[in-house]
């Protein structure tokens, strides 16, 4: 593999997560993918550098030592591909800016388990004959409302200004650090009782306390509820039409994909942390922001587009 093969591995891509795999075997899997193809491809000419090495003085019949010049090769290129190149920079990039996620979830009416799952324990069967559509859309516009008040709150921001007025026009207002999981939009998609289906624009969020939100969801209806399904459809700039399935787990794809990602992903850090840099007057005594975020170029959040749940 060449040096222009090499330095298309500098940057972010995603893949699609299967339901029931593990993000850490999918890291694993990706990156043996990458060794083979880069190990497959023709090894670049090794590098030259001048080292001076300790030996006897050429034609001298004493025992005298000279440091002599002499060419030996360097091997440092073939460490890049674990890192994949700057990408890692950029992860922790995309996690100081606070980008959204957004998730399909699917809930059952009826029944309360202790994990929240559908397949977790029974604790509860509820009747929900009486849970309507309009009922379950104004809770969840209640629901939308208080995070957005939580939002603002964790943002730090003086709403008396106009920077602030500007950055809520144009949705950037964002978290100056970590924070409980921030709803900016949620709405049913899909209501057949027992079933529904909501769509969920999120940040900070994990995978139980989406669950939890459905349960939550179906005690504001005097009812229950357990999550059957969680899927990621959107992580910041990346949506399912960029994710990598199975099959496409190579050198040749992943460079192609990192490629075709990166204007997007650039234009999206500059969006999202530039209106930041200009609010940081507004922090008050002794606050920072968090500048703490993964590192591993291939870890499950940033590089995987999608999650099945």
């Amino acid at each position: 593999m060449g040096s222009a093969g090499l330095a298309r591995l500098h940057g972010l891509f995603a893949v699609y997560k299967p339901p029931g795999l593990k993000w850490k075997h999918l890291r694993d899997t990706v990156e043996l993918q990458l060794l083979k193809g880069l190990n497959a491809g023709r090894p670049p000419a090794p590098e030259q550098r001048v080292r001076f090495l300790l030996g006897p003085m050429e034609g001298s019949k004493e025992k005298e030592l000279t440091l002599t010049a002499t060419s030996v090769p360097t091997l440092t290129d073939h460490l890049l591909v674990l890192g994949v190149g700057h990408g890692r920079r950029l992860l922790t990039d995309m996690y100081n800016a606070h980008l959204t996620k957004d998730y399909t979830v699917c809930g059952l009416l009826g029944k309360a388990t202790d994990d929240f799952c559908e397949d977790g324990r029974l604790v509860e069967k509820t009747t929900y004959d009486h849970v309507t559509r309009e009922k379950l859309d104004r809770i969840l516009a209640v629901i939308q409302g208080s995070h957005q008040k939580a939002l603002v709150m964790y943002s730090n921001l003086d709403l008396q200004t106009q920077e602030a007025y500007e950055m809520a026009v144009r949705g950037s207002i964002r978290p100056m650090n970590k924070s409980p999981m921030l709803i900016t939009g949620i709405r049913c998609l899909h209501f057949a009782p027992p079933e529904f289906l909501l769509e969920v624009q999120c940040m900070h969020e994990t995978q139980k306390q989406l669950r939890r939100l459905v349960h939550e969801i179906g005690l504001e209806l005097k009812s229950t509820a357990v999550c059957s399904q969680v899927r990621r459809t959107r992580d910041g700039c990346f949506t399912l039409d960029d994710a990598l399935l199975r099959t496409q787990w190579d050198l040749h794809s992943i460079q192609g994909a990192i490629q075709a990602a990166a204007p997007r992903v650039a234009a999206e850090l500059e969006k999202s942390l530039s209106p930041r840099l200009g609010t940081q007057q507004l922090l008050g005594p002794g606050q920072h922001c968090d500048s703490q975020g993964p590192r591993s170029a291939l870890k499950g959040q940033a590089a995987g587009g999608a999650a099945g749940g």
